[in-house]
């Protein structure tokens, strides 16, 4: 078993989802401002690359849940084991497991589900139980990171592996698109990542032109809170690229 240190950063305080401040976390029953979950699963991920190079986001799937939150300053503990061909990576701080990730070879079956783009909205709404429509998909959208982008990212979750400066898409970036296309959609007051499903089919770089498809697969209702599964596909030159499942607390029970 390996081990990895590293510290959690919250550098989303002033963003639209205030479950990033300490004022509204606190509301929630929380010891302050959460860190995003794809931050979290972004320092997870260095054992894996520095393991198995880049290769490891081209032709892996990744499951990741998120426990416990981290919160800013956290001295996470990052754990890499390896059984056959399959890894399992935790993270923890404070005593707790926070996060812990699954991680194997795609099978060689495995074909990426069709998605289709939704027509344009004028508006954001903000999200209620009632306006997320299963089998509804959001309007597509696209993106190219450049260098600059891409070592925000990796500057995020103090990565110093060197693949990223030669072009290779952080992979805090790349779950991150998940977060970007859903506040796209909708008016996202305070709401949590709870865990992502991740198909890594190629390698994502510097300068492409990545094409967002997203569509909510399903929804469900839980010990008060609301939660979505979205299905989510970055698309470059018509093949699918790589492919998340992206779970979130949409509406949180106050405690």
């Amino acid at each position: 078993m390996s081990v990895y240190l590293t510290t959690a950063r919250n550098f989303s305080a002033s963003a639209e989802n205030r479950i990033h401040s300490d004022e509204i976390a606190a509301q929630f029953g929380f010891e302050g401002a959460l860190v995003p979950g794809a931050a979290v699963f972004g320092h997870m991920t260095h054992p894996l690359v520095d393991t198995l190079g880049p290769d490891w986001l081209a032709g892996w799937q990744a499951s990741v849940r998120f426990l416990k939150p981290a919160y800013d300053g956290d001295e996470l503990t990052v754990t890499h084991e390896i059984e056959g061909d399959g890894h399992t990576v935790r993270c923890h701080a404070r005593g707790f497991l926070l996060a812990e990730l699954n991680t194997h070879p795609l099978a060689a079956d495995d074909e990426p589900v069709a998605m289709g783009s939704g027509a344009p909205i004028a508006r954001r709404p903000e999200i209620q139980w009632d306006n997320v429509n299963v089998g509804e998909p959001f309007p597509a959208w696209t993106w190219s990171p450049d260098a600059v982008q891409n070592a925000e990212f990796g500057a995020q979750v103090d990565e110093d592996l060197a693949c990223y400066g030669s072009g290779v898409l952080h992979p805090h970036g790349i779950l991150g698109t998940a977060n970007r296309t859903f506040m796209r959609r909708y008016v996202l007051p305070a709401w949590i990542h709870v865990g992502s499903v991740v198909k890594f089919r190629r390698l994502l770089r510097v300068g492409d032109r990545i094409e967002v498809r997203t569509v909510p697969k399903r929804k469900w209702r839980r010990k008060g809170h609301e939660f979505v599964d979205l299905g989510i596909a970055c698309i470059v030159g018509g093949e699918v690229a790589t492919e998340i499942e992206h779970t979130s607390i949409f509406s949180i029970a106050r405690r």
